[in-house]
């Protein structure tokens, strides 16, 4: 089995030793391992600490730069340039449990003849040794049903087959950097299930420049990409979903209509309940919008 893991960077040469001593950790027999890196115009020390690495020899590791284009141009090409039989997306803060890719060839070979499955779901956990989220009660979910029907908030793990997830793109909107992972993986949803496990292979330990952190300004910034992932909720089977993950839903989907100047954004809603719901919000949810904006 080949691993294919991708990693987008910006100013986190202090944060990669940690991800690359999991990977060291992780050889075994039988594994390849493939470390993609692009660097996305980062003014820090990165690129001679990667080619140190690169020198050593110890893992295959293949580096790129980019202009400042953002994560998810990043995560566009690094899936191209893939070549293992599974991806993995792992972010530069965050680094593999020691048993990670034993857990992960066990668990590929098991269902290596899915062909209605895009991933495996695995946990994630921070420094602390805590689940970053609950553990799953189905053995099989999507991740629009996970998030919005399961009460799931946490952070996951996913194990991506190669043959699937080559086939999709972070849809970007308007010129902008970023827009949620999950407008991608709903979109896999429509086609394609993840299979669950409960084990961790991944551990995170956010950075006060994250996105986590920082979520208010990436709303801000790329507003059209948030809307279309909100509108799109809009074509899902909602029925079973939370009235909390509802109210959400309808909360975020008038402030990008707000923030993107959309007229006549009811037209999208669809159901008779989100149609209630969103009539009842409207107002008080452009009140709150605007100054949301100003702040």
């Amino acid at each position: 089995m080949r691993i294919s893991i991708l990693t987008p960077t910006y100013n986190r040469a202090n944060l990669l030793g940690t991800l690359y001593q999991s990977l060291l950790k992780n050889k075994k027999d039988g594994i390849e391992i493939e470390w993609i890196i692009t660097n996305d115009s980062s003014t820090d020390n990165t690129e001679e600490i990667v080619e140190t690495w690169i020198q050593e020899n110890k893992i295959e590791i293949i580096y790129n730069k980019q202009e400042h284009q953002g994560k998810m141009i990043a995560i566009n090409n690094l899936v191209e340039k893939a070549t293992g039989d599974v991806i993995i997306e792992c972010d530069s803060d965050d680094y593999f449990t020691d048993n990670a890719f034993s857990i992960i060839e066990k668990t590929i070979q098991e269902n290596k003849n899915r062909d209605d499955c895009y991933a495996i779901c695995f946990l994630k956990y921070n420094q602390n040794n805590e689940n970053m989220g609950k553990n799953f009660t189905k053995k099989e979910t999507t991740m629009f049903d996970l998030y919005f029907k399961d009460g799931e908030t946490g952070e996951k793990a996913l194990v991506f087959f190669s043959k699937i997830r080559k086939q999709y793109k972070h849809k970007l909107e308007q010129q902008e950097k970023f827009v949620t992972e999950a407008r991608m993986y709903h979109e896999m949803d429509l086609q394609y299930k993840m299979v669950c496990i409960n084990k961790p292979i991944m551990v995170c330990e956010y950075q006060e420049d994250g996105y986590t952190r920082n979520v208010k300004k990436q709303f801000v910034e790329n507003p059209y990409g948030y809307f279309e992932y909100f509108k799109e909720i809009f074509n899902h089977d909602m029925k079973d979903v939370t009235f909390k993950k509802r109210l959400y839903v309808i909360k975020h989907y008038i402030l990008f209509s707000y923030l993107t100047k959309t007229k006549n954004s009811f037209q999208n809603v669809n159901g008779i309940y989100n149609k209630l719901l969103y009539l009842l919000l409207y107002i008080p949810g452009k009140i709150k919008s605007k100054k949301y904006a100003r702040e």
